[in-house]
């Protein structure tokens, strides 16, 4: 009976070492629709890297060169064949992309979503969200501003597509009143010039949302300056950047808004990390934002924006 138990625990403990080194070597693959040439996306990376480190995985962080649906949903097959121990996606447009991520979810792969999607990633099989319901955050955008004294405003899209960013602005609209999206792209140089042109064309506005604080919000700030419209508009933006957040200090912006995607891209790869090891994995989604950071919180974050963490 002895050499029985005996074998048994042998064989108990070479199972369990066995699993740990699986989940060691186990890969976690992030498809994300964050373009290279956003700040952005380059925090939510941070967040990844460093969850990476921390949990001691192997994680592959791809995303397009441009918004493109078709190339992301093709990245999204390409990592479902090499049967990761677990998936972390961005949702931007379900319709283009769930059937691929539906794939990941029929082929057994643990499917975290992030940043967008919120609002679809449940019905597509996903184990859990994190990020922020982009809806409820420009709406509470748009409350602000109106709050603030604003009557009629833009709302600057440059990425005009993106299921998360044309909520926002819906959201901003109902929660504001009298807006309207300014399209654009991530050319700053662009973004600045569609504004100018705004403001010249329609001497009403007198509060803008920006939906991205590098890409819409300081070229935003700059035509405002260049209009020669300073202290005459409101202007608010989500996300952060070290730019815009000296504006907010230095009282030429009211706020911005935090969706801590630091948070954004290490969760999922902890969470699923703690998965592979140990079979754990919270039972909903984490809401990782909205926090409003105005002038008194501002200048607390402006050396951890620099460092690419917040």
């Amino acid at each position: 009976m002895k050499s029985v138990f005996k074998s048994m625990l042998a064989a108990t403990a070479l199972a369990a070492s066995l699993f740990a080194a699986n989940a060691q070597d186990a890969s976690i693959i992030v498809v994300s629709h964050g373009q290279a040439s956003d700040p952005f996306w380059s925090v939510v990376k941070n967040g990844v890297a460093q969850a990476a480190t921390d949990m001691g995985v192997n994680v592959d962080y791809r995303a397009p060169e441009t918004f493109d649906m078709v190339a992301m949903a093709q990245l999204i097959d390409a990592a479902v064949n090499q049967n990761p121990a677990g998936l972390i996606v961005s949702i931007p447009d379900a319709d283009a992309l769930g059937p691929s991520i539906q794939k990941a979810v029929a082929a057994g792969i643990p499917v975290i979503s992030m940043n967008s999607g919120s609002d679809v990633s449940k019905g597509l099989g996903a184990l859990l969200h994190v990020g922020q319901d982009e809806y409820d955050a420009g709406k509470a955008a748009g409350e602000k501003l109106k709050e603030l004294g604003g009557k009629k405003a833009i709302c600057i899209n440059q990425e005009v597509g993106n299921v998360a960013l044309d909520l926002r602005c819906k959201g901003f609209a109902d929660g504001f009143g009298d807006s309207t999206v300014l399209p654009a792209s991530m050319d700053p140089a662009e973004v600045t010039a569609k504004v100018k042109a705004a403001l010249s064309s329609d001497t009403a506005i007198d509060t803008i949302l920006s939906l991205g604080a590098s890409t819409a919000g300081e070229p935003a700030l700059t035509a405002i300056a260049e209009s020669g419209m300073e202290g005459k508009i409101n202007i608010g933006t989500f996300d952060m950047s070290a730019g815009f957040l000296q504006a907010i200090v230095d009282g030429k912006a009211t706020f911005a808004i935090d969706q801590q995607q630091y948070l954004q891209g290490y969760l999922p790869v902890a969470f699923l990390a703690l998965n592979a090891k140990y079979g754990l994995m919270p039972g909903g989604n984490v809401p990782s934002g909205p926090n409003l950071i105005t002038k008194d919180k501002a200048a607390q974050v402006i050396d951890l924006s620099t460092k690419g963490i917040r």
